[in-house]
């Protein structure tokens, strides 16, 4: 006790010698720090797949986000495991995130939780999602909350949930995909760096062809590989703008093992930064790539808690 009151008066007592100009000198510097962790943008990251560990990799695109690109970012996790479907604490985050990126599979989360990502996409904001956001939701039928089986279409221009009219299905657990930049946007923001072909351990989803929606544009077309059935070229990466105004950034990618290609995570690091509308990295200059991050997640496929 008489140590820690006598580093109390020491503490007071240098606080006391400073000279008004310092101590305003120092207030200033911790207000200009405290701006500077202000203007950073804030990225907040929505999990909850089945299958795909986006819990896993996406975690790590965040810390290099934080370590190398300037950025704050906060993620979500659905509780207490990746099958909880019906909670996702912290969604309030929304209300003050620049980005929601999200990567959802089949969740039937309460009224007041999905009211936090309503809230986000009334206010015009950027989204971003990966692969099974397509089918993020999966009320029945006779719930009030169905319309969210389509947020996906609403959200980001894909098809409205699996299957159904949209037909939105995959080629096969055993095929992969090659991917290839469409010659017609290879000067877009989001592809700056990314090599004109890469292959990718995502099956390709059918998204044709219907979806994506009017008016996106189509960065990156998919060619089956060793497809389980008859396949078509479909797009993999587009941008779009949603209803209320919102930059839509959507790749249907994102098996664990994508996240392990350079390219693919080239793809995302631009495509935040383009929705943010921060200039991309480039490959050289204080404003560059800083190189690939060792991300090694495996593929987890689905498993019961």
């Amino acid at each position: 006790m008489k140590t820690n009151r006598r580093s109390f008066l020491q503490h007071s007592a240098s606080l006391l010698a400073l000279s008004p100009l310092t101590m305003v000198s120092a207030i200033a510097s911790r207000a200009e720090g405290a701006g500077k962790t202000a203007t950073k943008p804030l990225v907040v990251f929505v999990t909850g797949d089945h299958e795909y560990g986006g819990e896993q990799t996406l975690p790590l695109i965040a810390a290099e986000l934080e370590k190398n690109y300037g950025m704050r970012t906060k993620v979500l996790k659905a509780y207490p495991d990746q099958n909880s479907e019906k909670d996702l604490p912290g969604l309030e985050g929304l209300k003050d995130a620049d980005l929601a990126v999200f990567f959802l599979r089949w969740r039937l989360l309460p009224n007041e939780q999905l009211n936090y990502i309503d809230d986000y996409l009334k206010s015009g904001k950027p989204v971003m999602g990966f692969r099974t956001t397509t089918h993020a939701f999966n009320f029945p039928a006779d719930d009030d909350r169905k319309r969210w089986n389509a947020f996906g279409e609403f959200a980001f221009g894909s098809p409205p949930g699996w299957g159904g009219a949209a037909k939105h299905t995959h080629y096969g657990h055993t095929s992969t995909t090659d991917v290839t930049i469409i010659p017609e946007q290879a000067k877009h923001p989001v592809l700056t760096g990314i090599d004109p072909a890469f292959h990718a351990s995502s099956w390709l989803y059918h998204v044709l062809p219907n979806h994506p929606a009017k008016g996106s544009t189509l960065l990156l077309m998919g060619k089956a590989v060793k497809p389980e059935r008859p396949a078509i070229d479909n797009p993999v990466a587009w941008t779009w703008t949603n209803e209320w105004g919102g930059k839509t950034f959507f790749t249907t990618l994102g098996h664990p093992e994508d996240f392990q290609v350079e390219s693919f995570q080239r793809l995302v690091v631009n495509a935040i930064h383009w929705e943010l509308g921060k200039p991309v990295p480039k490959n050289r200059g204080a404003n560059r790539w800083k190189g690939k991050v060792a991300i090694n997640v495996p593929y987890r496929g689905i498993v019961k808690s």
